[in-house]
């Protein structure tokens, strides 16, 4: 008899559950009553027309339309960012000769890493920028040091203005990784930041591709490698052109106070009828505080330390490091092994009789743009959590599979077909999830005071693992082995699975001041 209660759904402990949420459906809707008569009143005094009753589809569309030119337009940082990192590895081996290092491997080695170290520096420095002159300034001001390290880099007549040239390029591209998800998703309709975030990882891989097709001719013109560095001056200057035609984040003009520019640039991205909406989520979002923008040291605040995660069907909460949530994603996808992948897929392709390094390169740069494309139309569908977890879990799966496919002497015959399918299945699961969800995730679990800095701050821990892992990484293989490192890589795709599922939110179907209220620490 002393369990009827628990059969019967009677039990104390489940009877103040039931009443708790009863309680909280109660105050959701005295909360809504009072929230559509403060738009009611906030519509009344602030729009400028009659507010329009179009269909919510319709609606969307419009929205849509308005806003994909200026997400295209902040899509040519992620087109240069995949074209600098892509464009030095065909081309090294020509201009190594043409400049004299052609037997220094640790000198190349530099060539290429140093613009890992400048996109450090640009990441912490894209974030006080974005603070400071707004998010469309940055993109022009960002134009600067890519337009100028391209150039450097196709004039160099030696190896320490090639550095010089491609130290200017990493600014750029470390600026254009912070800038670039933040601005699209502070411009974003919430229903479609999901896609439109992803579409920042799409262009980085279309930028990759660009560079290896800009590398073809480069068998027949040694020289070929100066026109490599001189094509990216183009999309720079591109970019700075149509950010004087883009619209500032509305987000960032109520933080500093513009509340007329806000509105305007609300009935610019989401129409008339949208703009009593906006700017009642902002103010009750915390947006318009007056507070001045975080410095550095106030990301580590007890403020910002802490907030409530909610968990999904529950009544508690789990406190959490919010700062660290975005070092930890980008710290997971570096230990994931995606640079060692992408290094030894040739050779890979190789003992399976491809003997084209085009043909594995492209068939790598295919994989990983036809992943994202996937990512891109299940993200406001399946959600940002879902996509995570089953990208490592993915990965986790193809890193084993790599690493038994050089281990296991049973599978020696197919080793080379395993090791393909081990590389394809892999680039195709970073692209569904590790590869675009950290960039778009990490804007959106930001308090709009510490936002551009916080993901400017993720995006260095990204900048900082992936110089030291590619620094390290071939000692650690002449150590250990390929198919050990392969299986390292496979654990900690498998912790990073575990961290998700305990640390992250799902953010799908939520304005980012939605968000913000979920995550607020009352401390």
């Amino acid at each position: 008899m002393a369990d009827a209660g628990f059969c019967c759904g009677s039990s104390p402990l489940r009877s103040s559950i039931t009443l708790g949420v009863e309680m909280a459906r109660l105050k959701s809707g005295v909360e809504g009553i009072f929230r559509s008569r403060e738009r009611a009143r906030y519509a009344k005094v602030q729009a400028t027309g009659e507010l329009e009753d179009l269909p919510s589809d319709k609606l969307q569309k419009k929205t849509s339309a308005n806003v994909l030119p200026y997400v295209g337009v902040a899509c040519m940082g992620a087109i240069l960012f995949g074209y600098h990192l892509a464009v030095v590895n065909g081309s090294l081996e020509y201009l190594a000769k043409d400049l004299g290092i052609a037997e220094n491997t640790v000198v190349q080695g530099w060539v290429v890493s140093i613009a890992l170290a400048g996109a450090t520096i640009g990441s912490f420095t894209g974030g006080a920028l974005a603070d400071k002159f707004g998010r469309t300034r940055t993109f022009q001001l960002n134009a600067i040091p890519l337009a100028i390290g391209a150039f450097i880099s196709a004039i160099a007549q030696d190896v320490r203005t090639m550095i010089i040239g491609r130290l200017l390029t990493g600014i750029g591209i470390g600026i254009s990784s912070a800038i670039v998800p933040l601005y699209i998703s502070e411009i974003s309709p919430t229903e479609i930041r999901g896609a439109l975030g992803s579409v920042n990882q799409l262009f980085i891989c279309i930028g990759i591709l660009v560079a290896l097709v800009a590398g073809l001719p480069l068998a027949g013109n040694p020289l070929w490698w100066r026109t490599m560095f001189t094509i990216a001056i183009i999309p720079s200057v591109l970019m700075a052109v149509g950010m004087a035609f883009c619209p500032e984040s509305p987000r960032w003009l109520f933080q500093q106070g513009k509340l007329s520019h806000a509105e305007t640039t609300i009935r610019k991205l989401y129409g008339k009828e949208k703009v009593a909406d906006v700017m009642y989520e902002f103010r009750s979002g915390g947006e318009g505080s007056t507070e001045p923008d975080a410095g550095w040291l106030d990301l580590f605040s007890k403020r910002y330390r802490k907030a409530s995660f909610i968990i999904a069907s529950s009544l508690s909460t789990l406190p959490i490091a919010v700062v660290s949530v975005g070092a930890a994603l980008f710290l997971f996808q570096q230990l994931s092994g995606i640079n060692a992948v992408v290094y030894y897929s040739t050779s890979v392709f190789r003992s399976a009789g491809i003997a084209s390094d085009v043909a594995a390169s492209a068939l790598v740069g295919a994989s990983n743009v036809l992943g994202t494309a996937v990512a891109s139309s299940l993200m406001d569908k399946r959600g940002r959590k879902s996509l995570l977890i089953t990208s490592f879990s993915g990965m986790a799966v193809s890193m084993s599979l790599l690493s038994l496919s050089f281990s296991w002497k049973a599978l020696a015959p197919y080793s080379g077909t395993l090791a393909v399918l081990g590389t394809v299945l892999y680039v195709l699961s970073f692209s569904l999830g590790a590869g675009p969800v950290p960039a778009l995730l990490l804007p959106e679990i930001f308090a709009s005071r510490i936002r551009a800095k916080a993901v400017a701050l993720s995006f260095g821990m990204h900048w900082v693992s992936n110089f030291i892992i590619g620094l390290y990484f071939l000692s650690v293989v002449n150590k250990f082995g390929i198919n050990k490192v392969y299986l390292g890589f496979a654990v900690a795709c498998t912790l990073a699975v575990l961290y998700i599922a305990g640390n992250v939110m799902e953010t799908k179907g939520r304005s980012l001041e939605e968000i913000e209220r979920a995550l607020s620490a009352e401390v």
